[in-house]
C-alpha cells in the first residue's frame, strides 16, 4: 500500500464506527502532535512510519504552513477529486461529444475522423495506465502528486484542443453572393469556387484533425490517474464501510460532469463561432440554420484555466492521511480463492503480478463485460447527439440539451444508487455480480429505444425528385440548369412545399430578403406552392417568401418516447457500474488493487472504448446519402439515411448488451470465495467483509467511465 502516517489515529472517532478489535489508539490532532496512547495490539502497529514529518503534512515543497493541516482529511481529498472528476467528465465526455458535429462541419471532417479524435482520449489512457498505476501504486509513491500533475496535463490538452479556432480565419458560414440563382455570372462563380476561399475556409482545414487528436491524447494522459490512483487513495484512507459511500459520491460527480458538459456546451453552441468578428444579423443566420457553427472553443478555454488552478490543492496533499495505517491493518481480503498473500513491490516483479491477475476467471470476465459496456458507452457518448440531431431534425444545441436531460438523473442517479445498494444490502462479491446481471437484463430490454426511427425529411434531388421532374432523383434540374449552382456552396433552405433544397440556387431562387433572424428567398422556379407570410416584427407587415434558411419541421412523433427509453437504458447501465467496480476491488489482493484497475482499464480501452468511436463513426459514414464536395475530395457528410443509421445503432446496442450479460454471468459462475468466507456463508453467519458480524459490506465501487473488473489471487 502507499505511504502510511501515524497509526495512532483514532479511526473510530473519524468514521463513526467501532474497530473490530476494540483497541484504543492514540489520538492525533491536525498539526500532527500525538497525545496519550494505549495499545492492545502488537508493537509493530504502534511504530511510526519511516517517513519525515514534512512528507506527512499538507503543502508544496518546503512550504507547509500549519493552517493547511486542517485540510488533511479524506473529506477534503474527496472534495477536490470530485471537482477534478467532474471537470474531466465535462470536457472529455461532454464538450468533446457535443462539438463533434460542429467541428465536422467547420473543419470538413468525416465521422470516422472525428471518431478517431474522440478515441484519442482512450488511446493515451491505454498507453499511460500501466506505468501510472504500477509506479503510482507503489508504497513509496505519492498518489496526490500523480493526480495533481495529471490535472495540469489535462488542462494543457483543453488549451491545445481550442487552438484550431485561432489558427484559421473567420468562418464563411453563409455568403449570399454565390447562393442565389444568377444566370449572368454562372460560369464565373463555378470557375472560382475553389480558388476564392478565404483563409478560414481553405481546403486543408481538415489537417487540424491532428491537433484535435493531440489535445485528446493529452486529455487521456492527464486523466489516467483519476479513476485508478484517485480511487485507491480514497479507499486506503477511509474504512471499508465508508469506502463505497465516498466512491459513490466521487463517481456521481464524475457522471454529473458529462451532463453539465452537454448542457453548457449546448448553450455555447447558440453563440456564433466568430463571436467577436462576425455579425450574424448581416448574414441572416440563427442557430437553427444548417450552416451555423457555434462557439465550440469557449468551453475548452475555460476548462483549461480551471484545470490549471485545480491542480495546486491536489499537489498539496501528503502521500497518506492520518489514520491510514489503522484502517489498513483491519481489512479482510475477499480475493478470489485467497489462501495466501503475495506482495509485488518491485518493477521486476511486474510479470508475476500481471500473471497473478489474469489467471483469475472472475477478473477476466468482469473485464470483458467492462469492455463491451465501454464500447457502447464510448460510442453512444460520441455519436448519440448526432443521432438525435439527424433522426429527429433538431439543432445541435437542442440535441446537447436533451443529452444533458438524459445524463444528469440517469447517469448520476444510477451510479449513486448502485454504490448505495452495495452498502445497504450487505452484498458479498457473488451477490454483487448477480446485481450486475440483473441490471444488464433491464438494459437489454430498454435498448429497444433504437427501434424508433424517423424517415428523412424530403430533400429535392436526393430523397425525392423535383416537383416538375419526370422522376429522376438528381440535384440538377431544368428549373436550376441556368443558375450556375455549385455543390461547394451548401446552404440548405426549406421551401413552402416542406421540401429541403441544397441551396437557394438549387431551388431556383433569384431574390433574397435579409432579416435579423433569417434569410428569405423569393422567385424560386423549382418550388411549387403559394408563398407564405413571415412576421419578423410586431410593427412591420408580414413578408411573403418561398424559401427560408432553416430546417423543415418534422412530423415524426417518436422524440420523447426515445428520450424516455434512452433514459431507462442509461439508468440501468450506470446502476451496474458501481457494483461491478466494487466486486472488482473485492476479488483482488489489497496491494494489487491499483495495478488491477490499471489492467482492467487497459482491457476496457483496448477492446472497447478505443475502437468504439471509430467503429460507430465508420458505420455512420456508411449511411451517408450526400457528401460535401471540396477541391481535395475530403469533406463531411451533409445528409444521412435515418433508416440505416437507426438499424446500425440498434444492432450495436443489442450485441453489446448481450455480450455484457454473458460475461457478467460467467464472472459469477466462476467466482470462488475465500475459504473462510465460504464456511461463514454455509453456516449462515452474516459476516461482513469488515470482519464484524451484521455490518454492511462496503468495498469501493468503481465506475470505469464506466466499467468493471475483478482480480484474483492464484494459489
Amino acid at each position: 500500500m502507499s505511504g502510511v502516517v501515524n497509526p495512532g489515529f483514532n479511526a473510530s472517532e473519524e468514521f463513526g464506527e467501532k474497530l473490530p478489535d476494540d483497541s484504543q489508539y492514540e489520538e492525533i490532532d491536525l498539526s500532527g502532535k500525538t497525545s496519550s496512547h494505549d495499545f492492545s495490539e502488537d508493537s509493530e502497529r504502534s511504530k511510526p512510519e519511516p517517513q519525515g514529518e514534512s512528507d506527512a503534512r499538507c503543502g508544496w515543497c518546503f512550504l507547509r504552513p500549519d493552517f493547511l493541516q486542517r485540510f488533511r482529511t479524506a473529506k477534503w481529498v474527496l472534495f477536490w477529486l470530485c471537482w477534478a472528476g467532474a471537470l474531466q467528465g465535462m470536457v472529455v465526455n461532454g464538450f468533446v461529444n457535443v462539438v463533434i458535429t460542429t467541428i465536422e462541419r467547420r473543419f470538413s471532417l468525416r465521422s470516422a475522423q472525428s471518431g478517431l479524435v474522440a478515441g484519442g482520449y482512450d488511446i493515451a489512457s491505454f498507453i499511460c495506465l500501466v506505468p501510472v498505476t504500477y509506479l503510482g501504486g507503489r508504497p513509496a509513491a505519492s498518489k496526490p502528486r500523480w493526480l495533481g500533475w495529471g490535472v495540469l496535463v489535462m488542462g494543457l490538452g483543453s488549451l491545445v484542443f481550442a487552438v484550431p479556432h485561432f489558427a484559421v480565419g473567420p468562418y464563411r458560414g453563409a455568403s449570399s453572393i454565390a447562393y442565389v440563382c444568377n444566370t449572368t455570372a454562372s460560369s464565373e462563380i463555378q470557375s472560382t469556387t475553389c480558388s476564392s476561399d478565404d483563409e478560414g475556409n481553405g481546403e486543408h482545414v481538415s489537417n487540424f484533425m491532428w491537433l484535435f487528436l493531440f489535445g485528446q491524447l493529452l486529455h487521456g494522459a492527464g486523466a489516467s490517474p483519476l479513476y485508478t490512483l484517485g480511487v485507491t487513495f480514497i479507499d486506503e484512507n477511509v474504512s471499508k464501510k465508508m469506502s463505497s459511500v465516498y466512491l459513490g459520491i466521487y463517481y456521481t460527480t464524475a457522471i454529473i460532469g458529462p451532463a453539465l458538459g452537454y448542457v453548457v456546451g449546448g448553450e455555447l453552441l447558440k453563440i456564433y463561432s466568430d463571436v467577436f468578428t462576425v455579425d450574424t444579423t448581416e448574414l441572416g443566420l440563427t442557430p437553427s440554420s444548417n450552416v451555423w457553427v457555434g462557439a465550440w472553443w469557449i468551453g475548452f478555454l475555460l476548462a483549461g484555466a480551471v484545470c490549471l488552478c485545480l491542480a495546486f490543492p491536489l499537489l498539496a496533499f501528503p502521500p497518506a492521511l492520518p489514520g491510514a495505517a489503522a484502517i489498513q491493518a483491519d481489512r479482510v481480503s475477499e480475493a478470489h480463492g485467497n489462501t495466501r498473500t503475495e506482495t509485488f513491490s518491485k518493477i521486476v516483479e511486474l510479470p508475476r503480478a500481471f500473471k497473478n491477475l489474469i489467471c483469475n476467471p472472475t477478473f477476466f470476465f468482469l473485464n470483458m463485460a467492462g469492455a463491451s459496456e465501454g464500447l457502447l458507452i464510448a460510442g453512444f457518448a460520441a455519436f448519440l447527439p448526432k443521432l438525435i440531431e439527424n433522426q429527429y431534425s433538431v439543432t445541435a444545441s437542442s440535441a446537447a440539451l436533451l443529452m444533458g436531460i438524459i445524463t444528469v438523473p440517469a447517469g448520476g442517479g444510477g451510479t449513486f444508487l448502485g454504490g448505495y445498494l452495495v452498502k445497504r444490502l450487505s452484498l458479498h462479491c457473488a451477490g454483487i455480480i448477480k446485481l450486475c446481471v440483473a441490471t444488464t437484463v433491464c438494459g437489454v430490454i430498454f435498448a429497444t429505444c433504437f427501434f424508433l426511427s424517423c424517415p428523412n425529411l424530403s430533400f429535392a434531388g436526393l430523397t425525392t425528385p423535383y416537383a416538375n421532374s419526370s422522376g429522376a432523383v438528381t440535384l440538377e434540374n431544368s428549373c436550376n440548369s441556368n443558375c450556375g449552382c455549385s455543390r461547394h456552396d451548401y446552404n440548405p433552405v426549406c421551401g413552402v412545399d416542406d421540401v429541403m433544397y441544397y441551396s437557394p440556387c438549387y431551388a431556383g431562387c433569384s431574390e433574397e430578403i435579409l432579416l435579423p433572424d433569417s434569410m428569405l428567398y423569393t422567385n424560386c422556379s423549382c418550388i411549387v406552392g403559394p408563398p407564405r407570410n413571415h412576421s419578423h416584427s410586431d410593427e412591420d407587415s408580414p413578408i411573403q417568401y418561398e424559401a427560408i434558411n432553416q430546417m423543415c419541421s418534422t412530423k415524426c412523433p417518436y422524440l420523447w418516447w426515445f428520450v424516455v427509453l434512452a433514459f431507462m437504458t442509461m439508468f440501468f447501465t450506470f446502476l451496474g457500474t458501481m457494483p461491478a467496480l466494487s466486486a472488482t476491488l473485492r476479488c483482488v489482493q489489497d496491494d494489487q488493487r491499483s495495478f488491477a484497475l490499471g489492467i482492467q482499464w487497459i482491457k476496457v480501452r483496448l477492446l472497447g472504448t478505443i475502437p468504439a468511436p471509430m467503429l460507430f463513426g465508420g458505420l455512420i459514414d456508411r449511411t451517408c446519402l450526400l457528401w460535401q464536395e471540396s477541391c481535395d475530395d475530403n469533406g463531411a457528410c451533409l445528409v444521412y439515411a435515418n433508416k440505416y443509421m437507426g438499424r446500425y445503432m440498434l444492432a450495436l446496442a443489442f450485441i453489446g448488451k448481450a455480450a455484457s450479460l454473458l460475461f457478467f454471468f460467467l464472472a459469477w459462475w466462476f467466482y470462488i470465495p475465500p475459504s473462510g468466507m465460504r464456511e461463514a456463508l454455509q453456516a449462515g453467519t452474516p459476516t461482513s467483509p469488515d470482519g464484524a458480524e451484521g455490518e454492511p459490506s462496503s468495498v469501493p465501487p468503481i465506475l470505469m467511465n464506466g466499467h468493471t473488473n475483478h482480480a484474483q489471487s492464484v494459489q
